[in-house]
């Protein structure tokens, strides 16, 4: 889209509509404009539409200081996620649209975990934030699987499952991933095998230990989610369990356990000794 003089128009600046016109993505629109010449320095207060400083100007200067200070300990969960959003919506008083946030989906964990469009049902969260809260939780999921890579997963247990219940747990579909371990017990691969509906997911035995064999695997995890938030496992999850345990036993290959992950937590099946 171009203005008036021909120059293409930047959506994410509002102030190259040349018309006033409304910004689609709303990060532009209560963004500042990029700096120019003679711009006023970072440290100006921030303005509202009507030229006004911004209420919200001096208590974002404050929780900044005090995360600074005193680190992410000293603040609450809607007040962390307030400060994300700072970034994300510069123009806006965000401390509404981070408690609606944490009202809506329960806690800042679930918040991350939540789907785009869910996200988008909370007034202020248009699709440009929601994505970027979503790129975020990937990026703590990438990190959290950094801690595992290389690593011998048995004497790692609590980070597996932290990566896990962060990748998992709040997921509105059943999802089946199988983590791929070498002789040393480290990790090969992690792949989710199956998706399924709110409360099935198909797994195919063969399916398993064919993959297993592909990848040189001598033992693997299973894990799956409830998104019930119960992770008690079912009759079928066990016998499911079983029937994989006997495929696999033959060819060399161990069943370690089978984890699923709720978002109240996790259930063992090993642990629970039901395998």
């Amino acid at each position: 889209m171009s203005n008036s003089s021909g120059i293409p128009r930047d959506p994410l600046d509002p102030d190259s509509s040349g018309a006033g016109e409304p910004v689609e993505d709303e990060r532009g629109f209560f963004s500042e404009t990029m700096p120019r010449k003679n711009a006023l320095k970072k440290s100006t207060p921030l303005k509202d539409a009507n030229g006004a400083e911004a209420h919200y100007h001096g208590h974002r200067e404050r929780l900044r200081a005090k995360f600074r200070d005193l680190g992410d300990t000293a603040l609450a969960d809607y007040e962390l996620l307030e400060l994300l959003l700072f970034r994300l919506i510069p123009r806006r008083d965000t401390k509404p649209i981070a408690k609606t946030l944490i009202d809506r989906f329960g806690s800042l964990a679930a918040v991350l975990g939540a789907p785009i469009h869910l996200l988008q049902e909370v007034k202020g969260v248009g699709e440009a934030v929601a994505t970027d809260i979503k790129l975020i939780a990937a990026v703590g999921h990438r990190s959290l699987k950094s801690g595992i890579t290389g690593k011998k997963l048995l004497s790692s247990w609590s980070a597996v499952i932290e990566y896990c219940h962060a990748a998992m747990a709040y997921e509105t579909k059943e999802q089946f991933r199988i983590l791929f371990l070498d002789k040393r017990n480290q990790l090969i691969a992690d792949e989710v095998q199956q998706r399924g509906t709110v409360d099935h997911t198909p797994v195919y035995p063969r399916e398993v230990v064919k993959r297993a064999l592909e990848l040189s695997a001598t033992a693997i995890i299973l894990v799956h989610n409830h998104p019930s938030g119960d992770p008690t496992p079912s009759r079928a999850d066990i016998d499911m369990t079983h029937t994989i345990i006997n495929t696999a036993k033959p060819l060399g290959i161990s069943v370690h356990d089978h984890i699923i992950i709720g978002k109240e937590g996790h259930a063992s099946l090993k642990g629970l000794r039901l395998i």
